[in-house]
């Protein structure tokens, strides 16, 4: 007997089932981490939760909001508030456009319909975004009609701390201030007389 034919005998004969199942655990294998590592790319593209409700409506309820009272809720990131004015708080706004740069809200920071000189759909609810349009504080809310450090003649308002800019409670801003625009009005609408929406338009708007 050869030297081959010696070490031929020595090994074992063949088997092709064998061969196929190494070859499908292979696959199996390299299939689960082609799977593992695209997984997080795959999971990437898919918004999380967080990133689905961020820019989702939210429904206020203000039936309980009291005259002159403010409640502040967050949409997209941004503090919102809501402020049932008084008869008083609207009959200051006229009076104060000598005193505004932009008393009929010309430039576009809100809706068509929040145009006006209470710069709402309904006088008495006012809807803001209440970022100061300086550099983005939030103003401290000084409703009542009196004499202020800044402002001997202060009718209500918004007061920025931070750089000193002054708003009407109709969110339009002073004259001679930081702050260059008025605060800006979000869509928003109303499903009944109890309930505001921020982030949906009102019926109608374009």
């Amino acid at each position: 007997m050869s030297e081959t034919d010696s070490l031929d005998s020595l090994q074992p004969p063949a088997d092709p089932t064998r061969r196929r199942l190494l070859t499908a655990a292979t696959g199996v294998v390299g299939a689960v981490g082609v799977g593992a590592a695209a997984w997080p790319f795959l999971a990437s593209l898919r918004p999380s939760a967080k990133a689905k409700i961020v820019g989702a409506p939210v429904e206020v309820f203000i039936g309980n909001l009291e005259p002159g009272q403010m409640q502040r809720v967050q949409w997209r990131g941004q503090t919102i508030g809501i402020m049932r004015r008084t008869d008083n708080m609207l009959a200051q706004l006229p009076d104060l456009e000598g005193r505004l740069r932009d008393p009929n809200s010309e430039a576009d920071q809100q809706p068509e319909y929040a145009a006006n000189v209470h710069r709402s759909i309904r006088p008495e609810i006012l809807v803001l975004n209440i970022h100061c349009t300086h550099l983005g504080c939030i103003p401290q809310v000084l409703p009542e009609v009196e004499a202020q450090p800044f402002d001997p003649d202060w009718r209500g308002g918004f007061f920025c701390p931070c750089h000193r800019s002054r708003f009407d409670l109709a969110g339009r801003v002073y004259n001679g201030v930081p702050a260059a625009l008025n605060l800006l009005v979000p869509p928003y609408s109303f499903p009944d007389d109890e309930h505001v929406i921020i982030g949906v338009d009102h019926e109608g708007a374009s």
